[in-house]
C-alpha cells in the first residue's frame, strides 16, 4: 500500500510558500502521491433554498461548505506544485468533471502530465453532489451521470489518438486532436458512494476513490470494495489491475489508533491511503508537522 496526503485546501491558505513547503516535505517523507479537492464556488447560505441547495436524489440538502471555505483550483494547483517537485503524483479527489467542457480537461490534464514529467497525473473524476456550480458554469445537473460516462471515453480518445471524430449525447469533436498529447492514456479514478456510481467505477476507471465521508473505516471500505470488485468483474475486467484508494483523518487519533486504521484499509484492499490532517483549523506549520508524525511512526518512506 503506497501512502499519500491529502493536501488541506480549506485550511492552506494563499502564501505559495507554505503550499510550496507542504508539497516538498510530503515528497521528502516518502509519500508518493497529493490529492486535492476541487470547488469552482461556493455558495452563500442566505439562498432562495432557505440555506440548502439540490442534492443527490433530488433532495435540498445544507451545503458542508459555502463561500467562505477556500478551494484551490487543482490543475492550477498542480501546474504550480509540479516545478518544485520531482516524483510526487498529482491526483483530483474529485474533479467534478460533468460541470466541465471535456476537451478543455482532456488539454489541462495532458499539459501537467507532460510537464510535470513521468506521468505524475490521475484524475479522480465525480459527477458532483449539489446544482450550484452547475448552474453557474452553464451545464446540465441532472444528466451529469450519463455526461461523465460519455466523457471517460472521449478524454481517453483524445489523449491516444491525435486525430478523432466523436458525436456523442453531449460533446462532439469534429477531426481534430490535442497536440501535443501525453506520453500515455491519463489513468481515470472514480470517487463514489452510491451503489450506481460504485457499478460506474468498477465498469469504467482505473481505480474507485472511496469518498472521503468513510474517513478510513476498514469494514466499510471492504463491504464497499466488493461491490466495486464485483462490477469489475461482470464488466469481463480483472480486479487486481485497479486501484483503490482511501483517505485516512488522523487528527484527533493516538498513534497506535492511526495504525490500526492504516493496517486495515490495507487489509481491507486499499492500494493507496492518503492521510488528511485537516477539519481541526491548523496552520499550514501544523499540517506539515502532522505528516511529518505520522510518516515517523508508520515508516513512509522506508
Amino acid at each position: 500500500m503506497e501512502l499519500g496526503v491529502v493536501f488541506p485546501t480549506n485550511e492552506m491558505g494563499t502564501d505559495p510558500i507554505a503550499i510550496r513547503d507542504f508539497a516538498q516535505t510530503a515528497e521528502d517523507l516518502g509519500y508518493t502521491r497529493l490529492v486535492a479537492y476541487d470547488h469552482v464556488l461556493g455558495a452563500h447560505p442566505d439562498r432562495p433554498e432557505g440555506g440548502a441547495w439540490l442534492g443527490p436524489y433530488g433532495r435540498h440538502v445544507t451545503p458542508p461548505y459555502t463561500h467562505l471555505h477556500a478551494f484551490h483550483e487543482p490543475f492550477v494547483l498542480f501546474g504550480f506544485l509540479a516545478g518544485l517537485t520531482s516524483n510526487l503524483e498529482f491526483m483530483t479527489g474529485v474533479l467534478v468533471l460533468p460541470q466541465r467542457q471535456t476537451a478543455l480537461v482532456a488539454k489541462q490534464c495532458a499539459q501537467i502530465d507532460i510537464l510535470a514529467g513521468g506521468g505524475r497525473l490521475i484524475l479522480g473524476v465525480g459527477v458532483g453532489w449539489n446544482s450550484v456550480e452547475f448552474e453557474a458554469l452553464g451545464e446540465s445537473y441532472r444528466t451529469r451521470g450519463r455526461r461523465m460516462e460519455e466523457q471517460i471515453g472521449l478524454l481517453r480518445q483524445l489523449w491516444s489518438e491525435p486525430v478523432i471524430t466523436f458525436e456523442g449525447d453531449f460533446d462532439r469533436v469534429t477531426k481534430a486532436g490535442l497536440n501535443p498529447l501525453p506520453e500515455r492514456p491519463i489513468p481515470i479514478w472514480i470517487g463514489a458512494m452510491a451503489d450506481v456510481a460504485v457499478d460506474r467505477a468498477g465498469r469504467l476507471a482505473d481505480g474507485w476513490h472511496v469518498p472521503r465521508a468513510y474517513r478510513g473505516d476498514p469494514d466499510r471500505i471492504a463491504s464497499e470494495a466488493q461491490k466495486f470488485f464485483g462490477a469489475a468483474r461482470s464488466a469481463g475486467r480483472d480486479p487486481s489491475t485497479l486501484g483503490l484508494s482511501s483517505n485516512l483523518h488522523v487528527v484527533g487519533l493516538d498513534p497506535d489508533e492511526q495504525l490500526e486504521l492504516a493496517e486495515g484499509a490495507e487489509a481491507a484492499g486499499v492500494t493507496h491511503l492518503h492521510i488528511s490532517t485537516m477539519e481541526q483549523g491548523y496552520t499550514p506549520e501544523q499540517h506539515i508537522s502532522a505528516i511529518r508524525d505520522f510518516a515517523e511512526q508508520y515508516g513512509v518512506g522506508a
